[in-house]
Formats: C-alpha cells, sequence, structure tokens
C-alpha cells in the first residue's frame, strides 16, 4: 500500500487526531487511529536477541525482558565476514519477533567502530563501511521477509556513548560519506528497511534528530528511503523542527511525547496539516507490520542449534603456534578461568537478551573430551573482574602442570561493556593477565580463548602462550560453539573485523576520543582502522581481516576486466591446499593515488566467503562498481572516480598482499570554476585552460624557478596580478574565466 493511498485513508481526520500518530502510544507501541483502520504496532530492541518486554518498560535493560534466543552480537557478525550468516540471524529472529507480537525489530545496529573504547561496539559489525553495510543489508532482507520491520540504527555519526545525548559529533563531509553514512545507504538502497533510527547525537552542532540534511536531503531526496524516521527513545528536544526535518515518529510516547508542541505548531501556523500528514502516511504504511503472535510458532531448541551454528562462523583463530589446536585424542587438558564456567556471551543495556538457555564452554568441553580419550581438569583461577587470588592462581598453575594444554579463559565482564558509557582502556583485567603468564610459565602449550565485545590488547603475554581464539562474544550457543573449534570439529574461519593495535595511543582516534567540552573532533578524517595503519605504516598486533584455519589456502590467480567506464570485475582462483575442508574469506581491495585528496593505502570493496575441500580449487567472481573507486568531492557535491591507474588488490588481511592488477580508468576532470579569487596554482591544472595560462601571465617568456612557481601558486589571481609587477592583460584573464565554466 503507498502513501498517498494512506493519505487518502487520512482524509477528514482532524489535524490535531492525526498529530497524535506521531509520538508512542506508549513506551514500546506507536499509537492506534482506529477510525483511519491504523493499527499500534509494538517495537523491541534486538540487534541479536528480542528484548520484548510484557513486564516494566525501559531501554536500559532494568527490567526483565521475556525469554528469546541470545544470538551473538554485530561483533561476532562482522568476524563472520559472511552475508549468509547475517541472513540466517534476521530470518530467526524476525520469527521470534513475529511469535511475540512484534511489528519493528530495533537493529541492526551498523554504526562504524571509530575507536576500540566505545562501551557499544559489541552491537556494531566493524570499522569498515562496505562490510558493515553487506551485513545489514543481508539482516535487514531476511528479517523482514518474515513479517517484521527493522530499525536501522544509529543515524548517524554514533560513534561513542560519551555524553552520547548531548556531544556533537564535528565530521568533514568527505569523512561522513566516505565512511560513516555508506552503510546506512547500502541498507536502505538495496533492502529497503521499514524504518531508520534517528541517534542521539548531534552532527556539526544539529541534533540527528532536527537535521534536516540528513533525514530529508540525504535519507529521503538522494538515497530513496520511503520509511519512517523514528527518534531514539528520548532524544527529542524541539519535536517541530525533528518533524520539519523529516523525524516522523517520537518515541516513546504517552506523557513523554511531545503531542502538545505539535498541535500548538499547527494552530500558530508554524506548521501545515501537510506537514502532518506525510509522517503520518508513513506511519500509516509502517502499521501493515503488525503481526498476530498466534499466527507464528518458534521451536527454542531448533533456534538454539542456529545460535550454534552461527556462532561457529564468527570466532577467529589469532595464533596458532606449533598447532596446539585443535586438540588432540589423549590429551590431558586444563582448562582454567572463571569465563568457562561462568560466560561472557552478550553485552549489557538495550541490547541484553533473556535467553532461553547457555551452553557452558566447561560443560560442553567435557562432553566432548569424554567422546575422544582426552581427560579435563579445571579450576576458575580468577574470579571475574575480581583481584588477584594467590591460591586460586596456585590451583591452576598446578592443573597446568599436569597437562599437556592449558586452556585459559579470559576476557571482560559484562559491567565493563555496555551501552550508556565507554571503557578508558583495552586492557585485559591485571588478575588475568598475571594469570596466563603463570599458567604459560608452567604449561606445556598454552592456549587462550577470549570473550569481549570489544578488541582487548594482545601485549605483555601474547608471546607466552601458543595459541589464542578470539571469541568476542557468541550468544548463548557460544559455549559448545568453541568446544568444537577447539577439538577441531569445526574449523575456525572468523576474521577480524576491525583491527588490534600494539597501543591504545597508536589508533588514529586515540588524540580526539571523546572530545571536550561538547565537541568530539574527528580529526582522523577518513583515516579511519586500517585504513590509518597501512597508511602511516603504523605496526599493529593482528591486521583487520586476520584469522587462520586448521587448513591451507592458496590464492592461484587474479584477473580483473572492466566492465564499463569506470567498473570493472575481479576473477579470483583460490585452492584449499590442506588436508581438511575449510572456509576462507576472498577479500578485495582497491589502492590508488588518483586524484586531488588524500587516499588511504587500500580500501576494501569486495568480499566473498567460500567452503572448499581438500584440494578444491574454485573461481569467486568479485563485481567492482565505479563506486569501488570513487571519492565523494565536496566541490562536486558527489561521488567522482578521477582518471587514473587503479590497483585491485587480492589481499590475506590489510596488511597483506597475495596477488594484484593494475587497470586504467577514463573517470572524469573536475574543472574548477576560475575566478580572481582562485588559487593561481588551479588556474595552471586545469585541463581546459591551464596550458594558455602561463602565456596570459607573461611567464613563459620570464625565467621562473619551481621554487618561484611553487609560491605564486598559493596566490589568488586578484593577489599575483596586484604585485607581479607584470603586464597582464585582464580581457585575456576574463577570456579564460568565461572558457572555464563551459
Amino acid at each position: 500500500m503507498t502513501a498517498h493511498h494512506n493519505t487518502d485513508r487520512l482524509a477528514g481526520i482532524p489535524a490535531e487526531r492525526k498529530a497524535r500518530l506521531l509520538s508512542g502510544g506508549n513506551f514500546w507501541e506507536t499509537e492506534a487511529l482506529e477510525e483511519a483502520g491504523i493499527a499500534a504496532i509494538s517495537m523491541a530492541d534486538g540487534p541479536h536477541g528480542l528484548r520484548h518486554q510484557s513486564g516494566g518498560h525501559d531501554n536500559l535493560a532494568l527490567f526483565d525482558s521475556d525469554k528469546a534466543t541470545c544470538f551473538p552480537p554485530g561483533v561476532a557478525i562482522g568476524s563472520s565476514w559472511d552475508a549468509d550468516i547475517a541472513a540466517r540471524l534476521g530470518a530467526a529472529l524476525g520469527r521470534e519477533a513475529a511469535a511475540q507480537g512484534v511489528g519493528v525489530v530495533l537493529g541492526p545496529g551498523v554504526n562504524i567502530k571509530r575507536s576500540p573504547l566505545c562501551g557499544r561496539n559489541f552491537e556494531y559489525y566493524s570499522e569498515d563501511p562496505h562490510l558493515s553495510g553487506v551485513l545489514g543489508a543481508a539482516f535487514t532482507r531476511a528479517l523482514q521477509a518474515e513479517g517484521p520491520g527493522v530499525s536501522v540504527k544509529h543515524f548517524a555519526a554514533n560513534n561513542q556513548e560519551t555524553n552520547r545525548q548531548t556531544i556533537s559529533s564535528d565530521v568533514d563531509e568527505r569523512t561522513l560519506r566516505e565512511i560513516y553514512l555508506p552503510a546506512f545507504e547500502g541498507v536502505v538502497t538495496e533492502a529497503r528497511p521499514a524504518t531508520i533510527m534517528a541517534s542521539y547525537n548531534k552532527i556539526n552542532g544539529v541534533p540527528a534528530s532536527e537535521n534536516r540534511w540528513l533525514l530529508t536531503e540525504v535519507l529521503r531526496d538522494e538515497w530513496g528511503f520511503d520509511g519512517v524516521v523514528v527518534s531514539d527513545w528520548s532524544a527529542v528536544t524541539d519535536r517541530v523542527a525533528a518533524l520539519k526535518a523529516g523525524l516522523d515518529l517520537e518515541m516513546p510516547g504517552g506523557a513523554m511525547g511531545h503531542d502538545h508542541d505539535v498541535i500548538e505548531a499547527l494552530r500558530s501556523g508554524e506548521l501545515s496539516e501537510s506537514d502532518i500528514d506525510a509522517s503520518a502516511a508513513r506511519i500509516a504504511v509502517l502499521s501493515r507490520r503488525k503481526v498476530t503472535s498466534s499466527a507464528v510458532a518458534v521451536d527454542e531448541d531448533a533456534h538454539h542449534e542456529i545460535a550454534r551454528r552461527i556462532a561457529r562462523e564468527c570466532a577467529v583463530l589469532l595464533r596458532n603456534e606449533h598447532q596446539v589446536l585443535p586438540i588432540p585424542a589423549g590429551a590431558r587438558v586444563a582448562v582454567i578461568g572463571a569465563f568457562a564456567e561462568q560466560p561472557r556471551y552478550q553485552g549489557g543495556g538495550s541490547a541484553h537478551v533473556n535467553p532461553t538457555r547457555v551452553d557452558r564452554p566447561l560443560d560442553e568441553i567435557r562432553a566432548i573430551a569424554a567422546e575422544s580419550g582426552v581427560t579435563v581438569g579445571y579450576a576458575p583461577g580468577f574470579t571475574a573482574d575480581g583481584p588477584r587470588d594467590e591460591r586460586l592462581i596456585f590451583e591452576a598453575i598446578t592443573e597446568a602442570r599436569h597437562s599437556d594444554i592449558a586452556v585459559i579463559f579470559a576476557g571482560l565482564g559484562e559491567e565493563r561493556e555496555s551501552e550508556g558509557f565507554d571503557r578508558d582502556t583495552i586492557e585485559l583485567p591485571f588478575p588475568q593477565v598475571e594469570l596466563i603468564r603463570e599458567v604459560a610459565a608452567a604449561a606445556r602449550r598454552t592456549v587462550v580463548v577470549l570473550a569481549n565485545g570489544g578488541i582487548v590488547s594482545l601485549e605483555g603475554w601474547h608471546d607466552d602462550v601458543d595459541a589464542i581464539l578470539e571469541g568476542f562474544l557468541l550468544g548463548q550457543g557460544g559455549g559448545r560453539a568453541l568446544a568444537d573449534i577447539l577439538f577441531g570439529r569445526v574449523n575456525p574461519s572468523g576474521h577480524l573485523a576491525e583491527s588490534i593495535p600494539i597501543r591504545l595511543q597508536d589508533h588514529p582516534s586515540w588524540l580526539n576520543f571523546p572530545g571536550e567540552q561538547g565537541h568530539v573532533r574527528y580529526g582522523e578524517g577518513v583515516l579511519v582502522g586500517y585504513r590509518y595503519f597501512t597508511t602511516s605504516g603504523t605496526p599493529v598486533r593482528y591486521p583487520f581481516g586476520h584469522g587462520l584455519s586448521y587448513t591451507t589456502f592458496e590464492t592461484r590467480s587474479l584477473s580483473v576486466t572492466r566492465t564499463g567506464a569506470d567498473s570493472a570485475t575481479a576473477h579470483v582462483g583460490v585452492t584449499n591446499t590442506g588436508d581438511r575442508a575449510g572456509k576462507h574469506v576472498v577479500q578485495v581491495y582497491v589502492s590508488t593515488g588518483a586524484g586531488p585528496v588524500r587516499r588511504p593505502v587500500r580500501e576494501l570493496r569486495g568480499f566473498a566467503k567460500i567452503e572448499l575441500e581438500p584440494g578444491e580449487t574454485r573461481t569467486v567472481e568479485i563485481d567492482l562498481p565505479r563506486r569501488a573507486f570513487a571519492y565523494w568531492d565536496i566541490a562536486a557535491g558527489r561521488w567522482v572516480v578521477a582518471p587514473g591507474d587503479y590497483r585491485v588488490e587480492v589481499c590475506a588481511d590489510a596488511n597483506t598482499v597475495l596477488r594484484s592488477s593494475t587497470i586504467t580508468l577514463e573517470g572524469e576532470r573536475i574543472a574548477t570554476e576560475l575566478t580572481m579569487d582562485t588559487p593561481v596554482g588551479a588556474w595552471f591544472e586545469h585541463p581546459e585552460v591551464g596550458p594558455a595560462v602561463m602565456d596570459t601571465l607573461g611567464l613563459t617568456a620570464t625565467p621562473v624557478t619551481e621554487e618561484q612557481l611553487a609560491m605564486i601558486a598559493s596566490m589568488t589571481m586578484r593577489q599575483f596580478v596586484a604585485i607581479s609587477g607584470l603586464d597582464i592583460s585582464t580581457d585575456a584573464l576574463q577570456a579564460l574565466m568565461t572558457a572555464s565554466t563551459r
């Protein structure tokens, strides 16, 4: 049903009554308008599991929610590098939402991981917008195919929790367009989400919920979004300004809404009835997402198994010296660490799910060990985020000495990572670091299994251990998934969706995060995450895209074919050269120095996850559309492909190029409109009139050094004419200015 038809349904309804549609009926539901056939629909948090509250209502997880499957959070899905995995989660979550009568699920979260300190990084996919956009679109399509809609969040430049309701994210337009908006754009243009959630923060001083450039000019006019723009909960302070900017629905409603402000603006003429009708019509379309819970049933056992299967695809094997993993049959294993018995599997805040059950890693390890002749001992070693306990450490060391392999479960407690606050360090708690060191000194071989929502430092203990399995947060089925990987029943295939720096101070966001006096300056520009590390040559512990397997892969071929003036397709041949089946991520980057702007050394432009049997070879096709080669030109106000050479690189990770091929693109030359206040250098570089400028200025016959030309280039033409002392024809300059606009 189109918005036009829904406008017809609203005909004859008093404007003040229609205005009530523009805020929620209560904390989680929209307002109904029965006389127009518009039903109230229920919303619930749910990037990785439904947090539906049929009892007390809040959005900070202070009250209990109904039981639901806790699937792996965004940090894990990002590490899968697999759109099918994101879709599998979306479909299962859509079924659970429908079963509980939820019409809109608040997710996915596609914000960029600008800093590893962001307390909500566990909800987001990646530091790269292409990876985030592909996963977010897959999730959205699959969830909405089940009936409910999504709310893509948080739009936009919401990359920290510190002062999130008041902070101004001060970002230049090129950085917004190339880093912080593309994931949203990809979801909107490829998956047509039902709603977009405006974020709390300001963008360059203007609240996101009141930002007409963002919500109307970019989102609707450029990207063609035709759904509902909804506020984050209690984000709106000026409802009239927000409505004018393009925000349709204020949440929550009831006594917390601003209906009176809208009605008064209608009476005063500040708002017209057509302003109300546009948003009301979109909300009427959204009301068709209402589902009847009795029509859908969910098999909790089946969904728990789905959670397990998804989790198996997400863990990242960072290190595996001496092939200590997988654990061999007959080994003696010491399991150490409180997180083996009390697993950390999700984050805190509005995304916190009340799980149907939780797999404990220790139980799952013991179950598999019993089938493979492996003996298992256990020592907690530490209490989660507690002080150093010498007795617990002694017990852990004793277990380690009597084992072949010590497997330490370490990480961060939920109280360290949550919505509402950021971390102040990436270090593991000191008692855990000390435990790892002392156990590693006592054990023959040591494996560390990590549980954390944001990356943690591996320094101070990395070289002491043989293997590191980064589980991040894997949801309620993560315990079984980790056990399957440790014993080799599943071949690890996760890859890092964010860089792990050696020091926090090495990170490009460090100088400007989390800001001061109400502003956070995005001073690193487009050099976010791996874009900075590769461009600056700053070493990292593990780069973006890194991930090991129990088998080996070889990239044997790359061919790049031009498919248009400014587009191409890469064909990549990959062989499994090991002795077991495994999954491999083909990563395709583009590198160029073309154009007038500074480009990162390389940028991810395509990827595919494939499964290969031992000895199998497969050729993967990766499309590289025009945007894969473009930059945002702030003068032209659009995406531009500069003429020049572009190197297409197949990489093992952001630092490691396996094969490359260079193509030359025609691109387009952006001609600057020349005026007397344009720098002389821009006159020299102009593609049409540049060759004639030297003659017009009398510099052809006058010996001029390179140093003098450089000094001249920075002057405006007006300044140069005034101080040069040369006989310069103003008529000739005027003719060149006219020619520059043709």
